[in-house]
């Protein structure tokens, strides 16, 4: 793993990125983009975005990189999304969560090298070594309250799964549910994501799937909940494993919730270990630290330390943060404190409130090692 920072001058944007390269295998990068605000409007601040993301297919670091994965953290989705290109190639996620570092936007972006990449279904396809890994984002319904349209947007989500002979309890590794004013419309998604994994064969005598479910706000503003998804064909269901870490953390479904807190996924050539949205929690389900955004971040860390090492990961592992706030006025304190432990980790903070209105902060993570097996087929 290695980990890099440049900085493009002429257009006031800030890039961190990590890399995990394979001797004869696929090269993976994730990468955050800040763009210094300088007083300019939305159009401004995304145009230097995607000049930025075409500069930095030039570093000598990208060589031979294409985008799989891009996700932008906006401020005001609902205005500024209409003026956003459309890209085919691409799996583009885009949602209001305003970046906390005073500009507009900033981008998560995934890239990889040595894969071919192309659409099917709706959904972007990247395929090596038998293994297609599909990634469908910006799923959303504008009809219903917050339980019909999970319903709705996971009923065509499976059907397109079932185009590319998938299916959500067998090949979904991601998800994320970003749902509008989370303190009323959060319980609605998860009753009908229950309902929904019920009849699909998820239970807590399964398994369910890795997710973060946060505040986010949908462009349009009849979309109560968005949805993307990861997931993968050509994958043995060994592969899979889930991490619990129970000396911290409660099993999901004792409170109601269906998602695994992490998995982790096996190839011949390396391991990648999904980590869901973290937060401030004893293995009791009980909110820790209620009020003290310094002491929720800190337990919030030893949680998913303790779930990466479930997985024989670390934190030198972690190729990409995302971390969510509740509060802007955390912002100063929150970042400070994430500079000193992950100074080289590329991190996005934004505004997000998490799905208790007693959490504070959340996170979110990717993690890649080097524990292949040889058992299974490199990725």
């Amino acid at each position: 793993m290695t980990y890099g920072k440049s900085y493009f001058e002429s257009l006031g944007v800030r890039l961190e990125y990590s890399c995990f390269r394979c001797e004869g295998g696929v090269t993976e990068w994730h990468a955050m983009l800040h763009v210094e605000p300088r007083g300019e409007m939305f159009a401004g601040q995304l145009e230097r975005t995607y000049q930025a993301e075409q500069q930095l297919l030039a570093l000598p670091e990208f060589a031979g990189a294409k985008y799989v994965l891009k996700r932008y953290f906006l401020s005001d989705s609902t205005n500024q999304q209409p003026l956003m290109r459309q890209e085919k190639d691409v799996a583009i996620s885009v949602i209001q969560q305003q970046p906390l570092d005073g500009s507009k936007i900033a981008a998560w972006l995934y890239l990889q090298q040595g894969t071919e990449i192309t659409v099917s279904s709706g959904m972007v396809v990247a395929s090596h070594n038998g293994y297609r890994h599909l990634w469908k984002m910006g799923m959303v319904e504008t009809e219903g309250d917050s339980a019909q349209q999970t319903s709705s947007i996971l009923t065509r989500y499976e059907a397109a799964l079932a185009q590319m002979g998938a299916t959500l309890a067998d090949n979904c590794l991601r998800t994320w549910f970003f749902v509008r004013d989370v303190d009323t419309q959060y319980m609605g998604m998860v009753r009908a994501r229950r309902e929904d994994f019920v009849a699909q064969g998820l239970t807590e005598k399964t398994h369910y799937i890795a997710s973060t479910g946060i505040g986010g706000g949908p462009a349009n503003p009849k979309a109560l909940i968005q949805l993307g998804a990861y997931a993968i064909t050509g994958l043995d269901a060994s592969q899979q494993r889930y991490l619990y870490a129970p000396t911290h953390l409660n099993p999901t479904y004792e409170y109601g919730v269906t998602f695994e807190r992490g998995t982790k996924m096996q190839y011949g050539d390396r391991s990648h270990i999904f980590i869901s949205g973290t937060a401030s929690i004893d293995n009791r389900g009980n909110v820790l630290y209620e009020g003290d955004i310094v002491q929720q971040t800190r337990r919030m860390w030893e949680n998913v330390e303790t779930l990466l090492a479930e997985g024989g990961a670390g934190f030198d592992d972690v190729m990409q943060l995302v971390v969510y706030l509740r509060d802007v006025a955390d912002y100063s304190t929150v970042c400070e404190m994430f500079a000193q432990r992950f100074p080289y980790v590329p991190i996005v903070i934004a505004l997000a409130p998490v799905c208790r209105p007693t959490w504070l902060i959340e996170m979110e993570c990717v993690a890649v090692t080097t524990d292949g097996n040889t058992a299974y087929r490199a990725f």
